[in-house]
């Protein structure tokens, strides 16, 4: 899941279900990809899914966050 500052903003007046989030989460069917924003600014919006650990762009290169998703895939 890209995570996005249009996602922050939509998160509270879409409001994510808490149970299908956590059914995602255990599942290990979701990975938050933060981009042009924090996992602090997710964390005020959504904590559940920010407890997730995930990727961040301003980390690692689109090429490289790319292959680590590829990867998650792959298994």
């Amino acid at each position: 899941m890209a995570v996005a500052p249009a996602l922050l903003t939509r998160l509270p007046k879409e409001s994510v279900a808490d149970k299908e989030l956590s059914a995602l989460l255990a599942g290990n069917q979701l990975v938050p990809i933060v981009h042009n924003t924090t996992y602090e600014a997710l964390r005020n919006v959504s904590p559940l899914l920010a407890s997730r650990s995930g990727l961040d762009t301003a980390e690692d290169s689109m090429a490289v966050v790319a292959a680590k998703v590829a990867e998650l895939v792959a298994l």
